[in-house]
């Protein structure tokens, strides 16, 4: 199920912005060559509306199984941090990994899941300084641009 990255080509485009209109219109139906018919269940629509919307502005994607194995620097990469940052994290048992021979490996599933936590460890930081700014009157006498709206 690997392979290399899917690109859409420039003489492609026409079609792919066909087939995200056709996506965005709601319910899709497949049809074989005998005629025969299925309707896409919403989670798969819901993959192939992200997956157009990316080749869409022109980047490339790699399906991988949740069940995956990557090395440290591949994880690394995916989580946008040095591998030596990524080790210190797995020796911390912030993400389970495991060793093949000498070379940690772990499951893509885990690496996704730590990507989560700590994108929602940042927002809840993020709002808890916005309530402390409010509770101390920080916002008391700001003034909305020109133009701008309060709502």
């Amino acid at each position: 199920m690997v392979r290399d990255a899917i690109t859409i080509q420039p003489e492609d485009a026409a079609e792919l912005h066909v087939v995200s209109k056709l996506l965005r219109r709601g319910s899709l139906t497949l049809v074989g060559p005998a005629g025969e018919h299925a309707t896409l269940p919403a989670p798969l629509q819901d993959l192939l509306k992200d997956i157009v919307q990316n080749l869409e502005k022109g980047r490339s994607l790699v399906l991988l199984p949740e069940e995956q194995q990557v090395t440290s620097q591949r994880a690394a990469e995916l989580l946008g941090m040095s591998r030596p940052y990524l080790i210190q994290l797995l020796n911390a048992g912030e993400m389970p990994c495991h060793l093949v021979g000498k070379h940690r490996r772990i499951a893509l599933r885990d690496v996704v899941a730590y990507a989560q936590r700590r994108s929602e460890g940042r927002r809840a930081a993020l709002d808890k300084m916005a309530r402390d700014a409010f509770d101390a009157g920080l916002y008391d006498n700001a003034s909305i641009p020109e133009g701008g709206s309060d709502e």
